[in-house]
Parts: structure tokens; C-alpha cells; sequence
């Protein structure tokens, strides 16, 4: 079930920020979101071809959100600045 609305899809917004930056990946993680530009909706295509492999590790929500997420650009926008300012704290 895809997620509905942009409340629903940031709600996962800092779990995922948490985890990028205890693995440092926060720089590297927000300059490929902001350099996939189109790319990003062949990345969401791959998770939606892969999702039956990720679904142990992944939530169904949770892949659905990220997916979500690469395929609507204002949303990765959003969230790259987002990323950036948990960073900061």
C-alpha cells in the first residue's frame, strides 16, 4: 500500500537521518539524492523490481516510503534539506 500523504512519507524522515549519520554517510548520502536528479526514478524502479528480496530487511512501508521518495523530486529536495539540518544538531 503506497503511502498517501507528504506527513505520512516524512514521518520516517528522521529515523532514516539518524542512521545516516551514525554510519557518516550524511554528506554523501545528500549530494547523490541531489545529483540523481532523473536517475533517482530508475533507483526507485530498482527497489520496486528488488522489493521482494528487501522485504526482510525493509518494513513494506518503510521500502514503499523510500520509493516514494525517489520518485517525487520536490520530496528528495525536501529531504536533502532535512538530512542536512539533523547534521547540524
Amino acid at each position: 500500500m503506497p503511502i498517501e500523504t507528504n506527513v505520512d512519507m516524512r514521518a520516517y524522515w528522521p529515523r532514516w537521518a539518524e542512521f545516516i549519520h551514525n554510519h557518516g554517510l550524511g554528506s554523501l548520502i545528500a549530494w547523490a539524492l541531489e545529483a540523481a536528479g532523473p536517475l533517482a526514478l530508475l533507483g526507485a524502479q530498482a527497489f520496486h523490481f528488488g522489493s521482494p528480496l528487501l522485504r526482510p530487511a525493509l518494513s513494506g512501508a518503510t521500502l514503499e516510503g523510500l520509493i516514494d521518495l525517489l520518485e517525487n523530486d520536490d520530496e528528495r529536495c525536501s529531504f536533502v534539506a532535512f538530512l542536512r539540518e539533523a547534521g547540524k544538531a
